[in-house]
Protein backbone atom coordinates (compact mmCIF):
# COMPACT_ATOMS: atom_id res chain seq x y z
CA UNK A 1 0.00 0.00 0.00
CA UNK A 2 1.06 3.59 -0.50
CA UNK A 3 0.37 6.41 1.97
CA UNK A 4 -2.98 7.02 0.26
CA UNK A 5 -4.17 3.48 0.90
CA UNK A 6 -3.87 2.40 -2.72
CA UNK A 7 -2.67 -1.03 -3.78
CA UNK A 8 0.70 -0.71 -5.52
CA UNK A 9 1.82 -3.01 -8.33
CA UNK A 10 5.55 -3.08 -9.06
CA UNK A 11 7.18 -3.51 -12.48
CA UNK A 12 10.91 -2.98 -12.66
CA UNK A 13 14.46 -4.12 -13.18
CA UNK A 14 17.59 -5.22 -11.34
CA UNK A 15 20.68 -3.01 -11.25
CA UNK A 16 23.62 -4.81 -9.62
CA UNK A 17 27.28 -3.75 -9.58
CA UNK A 18 29.29 -6.79 -8.44
CA UNK A 19 32.84 -5.43 -8.59
CA UNK A 20 34.85 -2.58 -7.05
CA UNK A 21 34.57 0.36 -6.79
CA UNK A 22 30.82 -0.45 -6.44
CA UNK A 23 27.99 1.99 -7.16
CA UNK A 24 30.41 4.48 -8.66
CA UNK A 25 28.76 7.20 -10.79
CA UNK A 26 29.53 6.72 -14.47
CA UNK A 27 30.88 3.18 -14.06
CA UNK A 28 28.64 1.91 -16.85
CA UNK A 29 26.52 -0.19 -14.49
CA UNK A 30 24.99 2.04 -11.81
CA UNK A 31 21.87 3.95 -12.83
CA UNK A 32 22.27 7.66 -13.50
CA UNK A 33 19.61 10.38 -13.38
CA UNK A 34 19.17 9.88 -17.15
CA UNK A 35 18.63 6.15 -16.62
CA UNK A 36 16.09 6.92 -13.92
CA UNK A 37 14.20 9.21 -16.31
CA UNK A 38 14.25 6.48 -18.94
CA UNK A 39 12.97 3.81 -16.57
CA UNK A 40 10.14 6.04 -15.36
CA UNK A 41 9.19 6.88 -18.94
CA UNK A 42 8.79 3.19 -19.71
CA UNK A 43 6.57 2.71 -16.66
CA UNK A 44 9.06 0.99 -14.36
CA UNK A 45 8.40 1.94 -10.74
CA UNK A 46 10.90 -0.30 -8.93
CA UNK A 47 14.61 -1.11 -9.05
CA UNK A 48 16.27 -3.94 -7.16
CA UNK A 49 19.57 -2.27 -6.37
CA UNK A 50 22.39 -4.64 -5.52
CA UNK A 51 24.52 -3.89 -2.47
CA UNK A 52 27.45 -6.08 -1.41
CA UNK A 53 28.40 -7.30 2.07
CA UNK A 54 32.05 -7.07 1.00
CA UNK A 55 31.49 -3.42 0.04
CA UNK A 56 29.51 -2.53 3.16
CA UNK A 57 32.16 -4.06 5.45
CA UNK A 58 35.46 -4.40 3.55
CA UNK A 59 37.37 -4.94 6.80
CA UNK A 60 36.16 -6.97 9.76
CA UNK A 61 33.75 -4.85 11.79
CA UNK A 62 34.45 -1.68 9.76
CA UNK A 63 31.52 -0.16 7.85
CA UNK A 64 32.35 1.77 4.67
CA UNK A 65 30.06 4.76 5.17
CA UNK A 66 31.15 6.33 1.89
CA UNK A 67 29.72 3.27 0.11
CA UNK A 68 26.46 3.58 2.03
CA UNK A 69 26.36 7.25 1.01
CA UNK A 70 26.62 6.25 -2.66
CA UNK A 71 23.83 3.72 -2.22
CA UNK A 72 21.68 6.38 -0.54
CA UNK A 73 22.36 8.83 -3.39
CA UNK A 74 21.18 6.24 -5.91
CA UNK A 75 18.03 5.64 -3.85
CA UNK A 76 17.38 9.39 -3.84
CA UNK A 77 17.89 9.67 -7.62
CA UNK A 78 15.37 6.89 -8.24
CA UNK A 79 12.98 7.96 -5.48
CA UNK A 80 12.76 11.48 -6.88
CA UNK A 81 11.17 9.92 -9.97
CA UNK A 82 8.71 7.77 -8.03
CA UNK A 83 10.80 4.60 -8.39
CA UNK A 84 10.85 2.36 -5.31
CA UNK A 85 14.19 0.76 -4.44
CA UNK A 86 14.72 -2.70 -2.97
CA UNK A 87 18.20 -2.90 -1.40
CA UNK A 88 19.38 -6.39 -2.36
CA UNK A 89 22.30 -7.90 -0.44
CA UNK A 90 23.66 -9.63 -3.50
CA UNK A 91 25.97 -12.63 -3.73
CA UNK A 92 26.79 -15.15 -6.44
CA UNK A 93 29.32 -17.85 -5.63
CA UNK A 94 29.83 -16.83 -1.99
CA UNK A 95 33.06 -14.80 -2.20
CA UNK A 96 35.96 -13.63 -4.37
CA UNK A 97 38.26 -16.63 -3.63
CA UNK A 98 35.92 -18.76 -5.81
CA UNK A 99 35.50 -16.10 -8.45
CA UNK A 100 32.19 -15.11 -6.89
CA UNK A 101 31.04 -12.05 -5.00
CA UNK A 102 29.16 -11.11 -1.87
CA UNK A 103 30.76 -12.22 1.39
CA UNK A 104 34.08 -10.51 2.17
CA UNK A 105 37.01 -12.95 2.01
CA UNK A 106 37.86 -12.24 5.65
CA UNK A 107 34.44 -13.58 6.72
CA UNK A 108 35.06 -17.09 5.27
CA UNK A 109 37.98 -19.30 6.33
CA UNK A 110 37.43 -22.06 3.73
CA UNK A 111 39.39 -21.70 0.50
CA UNK A 112 39.50 -23.55 -2.84
CA UNK A 113 41.93 -26.46 -2.87
CA UNK A 114 45.19 -25.99 -4.74
CA UNK A 115 44.16 -28.35 -7.55
CA UNK A 116 40.38 -28.14 -7.10
CA UNK A 117 38.64 -27.56 -10.45
CA UNK A 118 36.46 -24.45 -10.61
CA UNK A 119 33.77 -24.80 -13.32
CA UNK A 120 32.56 -21.21 -12.83
CA UNK A 121 29.01 -19.90 -12.56
CA UNK A 122 26.69 -21.61 -11.77
CA UNK A 123 28.39 -24.98 -11.29
CA UNK A 124 30.97 -23.67 -8.82
CA UNK A 125 28.26 -24.15 -6.18
CA UNK A 126 29.14 -27.86 -6.34
CA UNK A 127 32.78 -27.31 -5.30
CA UNK A 128 33.49 -29.04 -1.94
CA UNK A 129 35.43 -26.02 -0.70
CA UNK A 130 32.59 -23.63 -1.46
CA UNK A 131 30.17 -25.93 0.34
CA UNK A 132 32.46 -25.84 3.37
CA UNK A 133 32.33 -22.05 3.16
CA UNK A 134 28.53 -22.04 3.09
CA UNK A 135 28.50 -24.40 6.08
CA UNK A 136 30.51 -21.78 7.96
CA UNK A 137 27.83 -19.21 7.12
CA UNK A 138 24.82 -21.28 8.20
CA UNK A 139 26.56 -22.50 11.37
CA UNK A 140 27.83 -18.96 12.04
CA UNK A 141 31.14 -20.71 12.74
CA UNK A 142 33.27 -17.57 12.52
CA UNK A 143 30.54 -14.97 13.01
CA UNK A 144 29.71 -14.31 9.34
CA UNK A 145 25.99 -13.94 10.13
CA UNK A 146 26.76 -11.64 13.06
CA UNK A 147 28.86 -9.35 10.88
CA UNK A 148 26.33 -9.46 8.05
CA UNK A 149 23.63 -8.46 10.53
CA UNK A 150 25.76 -5.49 11.60
CA UNK A 151 26.23 -4.46 7.97
CA UNK A 152 22.51 -4.75 7.18
CA UNK A 153 21.67 -2.76 10.31
CA UNK A 154 24.03 0.02 9.16
CA UNK A 155 22.44 -0.05 5.69
CA UNK A 156 18.94 0.09 7.21
CA UNK A 157 19.89 3.00 9.46
CA UNK A 158 21.27 4.91 6.47
CA UNK A 159 18.07 4.35 4.47
CA UNK A 160 15.57 4.92 7.29
CA UNK A 161 12.98 7.55 6.45
CA UNK A 162 13.75 7.69 2.73
CA UNK A 163 10.39 7.52 0.92
CA UNK A 164 11.92 5.64 -2.03
CA UNK A 165 12.95 2.59 0.01
CA UNK A 166 10.88 -0.46 -0.86
CA UNK A 167 12.65 -2.81 1.55
CA UNK A 168 15.80 -4.75 2.45
CA UNK A 169 16.49 -8.12 0.83
CA UNK A 170 18.66 -10.19 3.17
CA UNK A 171 20.57 -12.43 0.75
CA UNK A 172 20.44 -13.22 -2.95
CA UNK A 173 20.26 -16.89 -4.04
CA UNK A 174 21.57 -18.55 -0.85
CA UNK A 175 23.11 -21.99 -1.42
CA UNK A 176 22.56 -24.72 1.21
CA UNK A 177 26.21 -25.81 1.38
CA UNK A 178 27.07 -29.45 2.02
CA UNK A 179 23.41 -30.53 2.65
CA UNK A 180 22.42 -29.46 -0.88
CA UNK A 181 21.74 -33.02 -2.08
CA UNK A 182 19.09 -33.41 0.64
CA UNK A 183 17.08 -30.73 -1.17
CA UNK A 184 16.45 -33.05 -4.13
CA UNK A 185 13.87 -34.13 -5.19
CA UNK A 186 11.31 -32.70 -2.74
CA UNK A 187 12.96 -29.87 -0.81
CA UNK A 188 14.99 -29.97 2.38
CA UNK A 189 13.06 -29.18 5.59
CA UNK A 190 16.05 -29.84 7.85
CA UNK A 191 18.21 -27.30 6.04
CA UNK A 192 15.33 -24.84 5.63
CA UNK A 193 14.80 -24.91 9.40
CA UNK A 194 18.40 -23.76 9.89
CA UNK A 195 18.08 -21.32 6.99
CA UNK A 196 14.90 -19.73 8.33
CA UNK A 197 16.67 -19.29 11.66
CA UNK A 198 19.44 -17.41 9.84
CA UNK A 199 16.90 -15.24 8.03
CA UNK A 200 15.20 -14.44 11.34
CA UNK A 201 18.56 -13.54 12.91
CA UNK A 202 19.29 -11.10 10.08
CA UNK A 203 15.73 -9.75 10.21
CA UNK A 204 16.17 -9.05 13.92
CA UNK A 205 19.29 -7.01 13.10
CA UNK A 206 17.34 -4.99 10.53
CA UNK A 207 14.41 -4.59 12.92
CA UNK A 208 16.69 -3.10 15.56
CA UNK A 209 17.37 -0.28 13.10
CA UNK A 210 13.85 0.01 11.62
CA UNK A 211 10.88 -1.85 13.14
CA UNK A 212 8.64 -1.69 10.06
CA UNK A 213 10.74 -1.63 6.86
CA UNK A 214 9.70 -4.54 4.61
CA UNK A 215 12.27 -7.37 4.73
CA UNK A 216 12.51 -9.73 1.75
CA UNK A 217 13.30 -13.44 2.20
CA UNK A 218 14.36 -15.65 -0.70
CA UNK A 219 14.02 -19.43 -0.72
CA UNK A 220 17.29 -21.37 -0.82
CA UNK A 221 18.48 -21.41 -4.42
CA UNK A 222 17.67 -25.05 -5.16
CA UNK A 223 14.30 -23.36 -5.79
CA UNK A 224 15.78 -22.40 -9.18
CA UNK A 225 16.24 -26.14 -9.84
CA UNK A 226 12.47 -26.59 -9.20
CA UNK A 227 12.71 -27.66 -5.54
CA UNK A 228 9.94 -26.42 -3.20
CA UNK A 229 10.74 -24.26 -0.20
CA UNK A 230 9.86 -25.18 3.39
CA UNK A 231 9.92 -21.62 4.69
CA UNK A 232 7.02 -20.96 7.07
CA UNK A 233 5.81 -24.56 6.93
CA UNK A 234 4.88 -25.72 10.46
CA UNK A 235 5.84 -28.03 12.06
CA UNK A 236 8.89 -28.32 9.79
CA UNK A 237 9.67 -24.62 10.12
CA UNK A 238 8.06 -21.84 12.21
CA UNK A 239 5.22 -19.68 10.96
CA UNK A 240 6.10 -16.12 9.97
CA UNK A 241 4.51 -13.62 12.33
CA UNK A 242 6.25 -10.42 11.22
CA UNK A 243 3.66 -8.54 9.08
CA UNK A 244 6.37 -6.92 6.96
CA UNK A 245 8.09 -9.99 5.54
CA UNK A 246 7.88 -10.36 1.75
CA UNK A 247 8.57 -13.57 -0.18
CA UNK A 248 11.18 -12.95 -2.91
CA UNK A 249 11.37 -15.92 -5.32
CA UNK A 250 13.02 -16.03 -8.73
CA UNK A 251 11.48 -17.51 -11.87
CA UNK A 252 14.11 -18.94 -14.17
CA UNK A 253 13.44 -21.70 -16.68
CA UNK A 254 16.10 -24.28 -15.83
CA UNK A 255 16.10 -25.91 -19.34
CA UNK A 256 16.67 -22.49 -20.91
CA UNK A 257 19.40 -21.69 -18.37
CA UNK A 258 21.13 -24.98 -19.22
CA UNK A 259 21.08 -24.00 -22.89
CA UNK A 260 22.59 -20.59 -22.07
CA UNK A 261 25.28 -21.58 -19.57
CA UNK A 262 26.17 -25.13 -20.63
CA UNK A 263 25.63 -24.87 -24.37
CA UNK A 264 22.89 -27.50 -24.44
CA UNK A 265 20.35 -27.53 -27.31
CA UNK A 266 18.07 -24.50 -27.64
CA UNK A 267 15.17 -26.90 -28.08
CA UNK A 268 15.18 -27.43 -24.32
CA UNK A 269 13.28 -24.14 -24.06
CA UNK A 270 10.18 -26.03 -25.17
CA UNK A 271 10.02 -27.42 -21.62
CA UNK A 272 9.83 -23.95 -20.04
CA UNK A 273 6.05 -23.72 -19.88
CA UNK A 274 5.95 -26.88 -17.75
CA UNK A 275 8.93 -26.07 -15.52
CA UNK A 276 7.83 -22.48 -14.91
CA UNK A 277 4.37 -23.77 -14.12
CA UNK A 278 6.03 -25.85 -11.39
CA UNK A 279 7.73 -22.73 -10.02
CA UNK A 280 4.47 -20.79 -9.91
CA UNK A 281 2.75 -23.70 -8.17
CA UNK A 282 5.46 -23.48 -5.51
CA UNK A 283 4.91 -19.70 -5.27
CA UNK A 284 1.18 -20.25 -4.75
CA UNK A 285 1.82 -22.83 -2.05
CA UNK A 286 4.16 -20.70 0.04
CA UNK A 287 2.24 -17.42 -0.25
CA UNK A 288 -0.95 -19.19 0.78
CA UNK A 289 0.45 -21.03 3.79
CA UNK A 290 2.75 -18.21 4.94
CA UNK A 291 0.11 -15.50 4.31
CA UNK A 292 2.75 -13.06 3.04
CA UNK A 293 2.97 -11.01 -0.17
CA UNK A 294 5.27 -11.92 -3.04
CA UNK A 295 7.50 -10.00 -5.44
CA UNK A 296 9.43 -11.96 -8.10
CA UNK A 297 12.82 -10.29 -7.70
CA UNK A 298 14.56 -11.95 -10.67
CA UNK A 299 13.42 -13.54 -13.91
CA UNK A 300 14.10 -13.58 -17.62
CA UNK A 301 16.73 -14.71 -20.09
CA UNK A 302 15.67 -12.88 -23.23
CA UNK A 303 13.43 -15.50 -24.82
CA UNK A 304 9.99 -13.90 -25.36
CA UNK A 305 8.12 -17.11 -24.51
CA UNK A 306 10.06 -17.55 -21.25
CA UNK A 307 9.35 -13.92 -20.38
CA UNK A 308 5.66 -14.27 -21.19
CA UNK A 309 5.43 -17.34 -18.95
CA UNK A 310 6.50 -15.14 -16.03
CA UNK A 311 4.67 -11.96 -16.91
CA UNK A 312 1.29 -13.54 -17.68
CA UNK A 313 1.36 -15.61 -14.47
CA UNK A 314 2.33 -12.53 -12.48
CA UNK A 315 -0.60 -10.60 -13.99
CA UNK A 316 -2.98 -13.44 -13.10
CA UNK A 317 -1.93 -13.14 -9.44
CA UNK A 318 -1.33 -9.37 -9.32
CA UNK A 319 2.30 -9.98 -8.32
CA UNK A 320 5.08 -7.47 -8.91
CA UNK A 321 8.40 -8.27 -10.62
CA UNK A 322 11.95 -7.08 -11.29
CA UNK A 323 13.63 -8.14 -14.53
CA UNK A 324 17.28 -9.25 -14.67
CA UNK A 325 19.15 -7.04 -15.69
CA UNK A 326 19.56 -3.33 -16.50
CA UNK A 327 22.92 -1.59 -16.91
CA UNK A 328 23.32 2.14 -17.46
CA UNK A 329 23.11 3.16 -21.11
CA UNK A 330 24.57 6.53 -20.15
CA UNK A 331 27.87 5.10 -18.87
CA UNK A 332 31.20 4.83 -20.74
CA UNK A 333 29.94 2.48 -23.48
CA UNK A 334 26.43 3.85 -23.88
CA UNK A 335 24.08 2.66 -26.60
CA UNK A 336 21.22 0.18 -26.48
CA UNK A 337 21.25 -3.56 -26.76
CA UNK A 338 19.17 -5.16 -29.56
CA UNK A 339 18.45 -8.03 -27.18
CA UNK A 340 16.42 -5.83 -24.85
CA UNK A 341 15.08 -3.87 -27.79
CA UNK A 342 13.56 -7.10 -29.07
CA UNK A 343 11.85 -7.94 -25.77
CA UNK A 344 10.82 -4.42 -24.84
CA UNK A 345 7.22 -5.04 -25.89
CA UNK A 346 7.02 -7.79 -23.28
CA UNK A 347 8.49 -5.77 -20.42
CA UNK A 348 6.96 -2.36 -21.11
CA UNK A 349 3.30 -2.93 -20.29
CA UNK A 350 0.09 -1.08 -19.62
CA UNK A 351 -0.73 -1.81 -15.98
CA UNK A 352 -2.27 -0.30 -12.82
CA UNK A 353 0.56 1.21 -10.81
CA UNK A 354 -1.76 2.33 -8.00
CA UNK A 355 -5.33 1.14 -7.38
CA UNK A 356 -7.82 2.92 -5.14
CA UNK A 357 -9.49 -0.37 -4.35
CA UNK A 358 -9.12 -4.14 -4.55
CA UNK A 359 -7.92 -5.72 -7.83
CA UNK A 360 -10.28 -8.31 -9.28
CA UNK A 361 -8.95 -9.13 -12.74
CA UNK A 362 -6.38 -7.94 -15.27
CA UNK A 363 -5.13 -8.88 -18.73
CA UNK A 364 -2.60 -7.30 -21.09
CA UNK A 365 -1.87 -8.53 -24.61
CA UNK A 366 1.73 -7.67 -25.44
CA UNK A 367 1.11 -8.36 -29.14
CA UNK A 368 -1.33 -5.50 -29.65
CA UNK A 369 -1.57 -3.56 -26.37
CA UNK A 370 -5.13 -4.61 -25.49
CA UNK A 371 -5.61 -4.08 -21.74
CA UNK A 372 -8.52 -4.62 -19.36
CA UNK A 373 -8.66 -4.19 -15.59
CA UNK A 374 -11.40 -4.65 -13.02
CA UNK A 375 -11.28 -3.50 -9.40
CA UNK A 376 -13.65 -2.87 -6.51
CA UNK A 377 -13.22 0.74 -5.40
CA UNK A 378 -12.59 2.10 -1.93
CA UNK A 379 -12.20 5.59 -0.56
CA UNK A 380 -8.81 7.15 -1.26
CA UNK A 381 -7.43 10.67 -1.43
CA UNK A 382 -5.85 9.91 -4.82
CA UNK A 383 -7.33 8.14 -7.85
CA UNK A 384 -6.38 4.89 -9.52
CA UNK A 385 -3.37 5.40 -11.81
CA UNK A 386 -2.77 3.22 -14.87
CA UNK A 387 0.49 3.57 -16.77
CA UNK A 388 -0.06 3.36 -20.54
CA UNK A 389 2.79 1.73 -22.47
CA UNK A 390 4.77 4.08 -24.70
CA UNK A 391 5.55 1.20 -27.12
CA UNK A 392 2.22 -0.41 -27.96
CA UNK A 393 0.03 2.40 -29.35
CA UNK A 394 1.75 3.98 -32.39
CA UNK A 395 -1.43 5.85 -33.36
CA UNK A 396 -2.60 6.61 -29.83
CA UNK A 397 -5.01 4.72 -27.62
CA UNK A 398 -8.65 4.62 -26.61
CA UNK A 399 -9.49 4.41 -22.90
CA UNK A 400 -12.97 3.81 -21.50
CA UNK A 401 -14.21 3.14 -17.97
CA UNK A 402 -17.36 1.40 -16.83
CA UNK A 403 -18.42 2.32 -13.28
CA UNK A 404 -15.82 5.08 -13.19
CA UNK A 405 -14.70 8.31 -14.82
CA UNK A 406 -11.36 8.87 -16.54
CA UNK A 407 -10.02 12.18 -15.20
CA UNK A 408 -6.71 12.42 -17.09
CA UNK A 409 -6.28 14.27 -20.37
CA UNK A 410 -6.70 12.41 -23.64
CA UNK A 411 -3.45 10.66 -24.59
CA UNK A 412 -1.89 11.04 -21.14
CA UNK A 413 0.82 8.53 -20.30
CA UNK A 414 -0.82 8.00 -16.89
CA UNK A 415 -4.56 7.38 -17.01
CA UNK A 416 -6.34 8.36 -13.80
CA UNK A 417 -9.72 6.87 -12.87
CA UNK A 418 -12.24 7.82 -10.19
CA UNK A 419 -15.04 5.45 -9.23
CA UNK A 420 -18.60 6.65 -9.75
CA UNK A 421 -19.83 4.73 -6.73
CA UNK A 422 -19.23 1.46 -4.94
CA UNK A 423 -19.79 -0.89 -7.89
CA UNK A 424 -16.74 -2.48 -9.57
CA UNK A 425 -14.84 -0.38 -12.09
CA UNK A 426 -13.72 -1.85 -15.44
CA UNK A 427 -11.12 0.04 -17.48
CA UNK A 428 -10.23 -0.86 -21.07
CA UNK A 429 -7.29 0.59 -23.02
CA UNK A 430 -6.53 -0.41 -26.61
CA UNK A 431 -5.56 0.81 -30.06
CA UNK A 432 -8.24 2.60 -32.10
CA UNK A 433 -10.42 0.06 -33.87
CA UNK A 434 -9.46 -2.86 -31.64
CA UNK A 435 -12.19 -4.92 -30.02
CA UNK A 436 -10.13 -4.88 -26.82
CA UNK A 437 -9.37 -7.57 -24.28
CA UNK A 438 -11.75 -9.70 -22.23
CA UNK A 439 -11.41 -10.23 -18.50
CA UNK A 440 -9.89 -13.55 -17.42
CA UNK A 441 -12.25 -15.90 -15.64
CA UNK A 442 -12.00 -16.52 -11.91
CA UNK A 443 -10.75 -14.30 -9.09
CA UNK A 444 -7.37 -12.63 -9.28
CA UNK A 445 -4.52 -13.94 -7.14
CA UNK A 446 -4.18 -16.77 -4.66
CA UNK A 447 -4.04 -16.27 -0.93
CA UNK A 448 -2.34 -12.97 -0.09
CA UNK A 449 -0.20 -12.89 -3.24
CA UNK A 450 -2.32 -10.16 -4.81
CA UNK A 451 -0.80 -7.69 -2.37
CA UNK A 452 2.53 -6.83 -3.89
CA UNK A 453 4.01 -5.25 -0.75
CA UNK A 454 3.96 -5.58 3.01
CA UNK A 455 1.96 -3.29 5.26
CA UNK A 456 4.69 -0.67 5.45
CA UNK A 457 3.83 2.56 3.61
CA UNK A 458 5.44 3.51 0.31
CA UNK A 459 5.51 6.73 -1.63
CA UNK A 460 3.11 7.39 -4.47
CA UNK A 461 3.70 5.99 -7.91
CA UNK A 462 6.06 7.79 -10.24
CA UNK A 463 5.43 10.20 -13.06
CA UNK A 464 6.65 9.97 -16.61
CA UNK A 465 10.23 10.97 -17.34
CA UNK A 466 12.04 12.01 -20.50
CA UNK A 467 12.02 10.12 -23.77
CA UNK A 468 14.34 7.31 -24.76
CA UNK A 469 14.50 3.60 -25.46
CA UNK A 470 14.82 0.56 -23.25
CA UNK A 471 18.35 0.09 -21.97
CA UNK A 472 20.81 -2.75 -22.21
CA UNK A 473 20.93 -5.92 -20.18
CA UNK A 474 23.51 -6.98 -17.63
CA UNK A 475 25.13 -10.34 -17.00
Amino acid sequence: MDEFGRTILLHGVNNVDKDPPYLWPGDGLTVTPQDADLLAQHGFNTVRLGVEFEAMMPERGQIDYAYLDRAAETVDVLGARGIHVLLDNHQDGLSKPWGGNGFPAWAIEARPGENEPNPGFPLFNLMPSMNRGWDEVWNNTHGALDYLGDALAALTTKMKGKPGVQGIELLNEPWPGSPFLTCFPNGCPDFDRKYQGAMQKLTDAVRAADPTVPVYWEPNVTWNQLMPSNLANPPKTPAITDPNIVFAPHDYCIPSQLAIYLGLPEGLKALCTVTQGNTWGNIDAITKRANIPTVVTEFGDGDPTVLANTLDRADERFIGWQYWHYSSIFGPEGGTDPFLKAIGNELVRTYPQATAGTPEGMKFDSANGDFIYKYSPKVSTKPTEIYVSDRHYPEGYVAVAEGGTITSAAGARMVTVEADGTDPVIVKINRPGSDGAELPTGPIGTGSSMSSLGSGSLGSSGSVGSSGSLASSGS
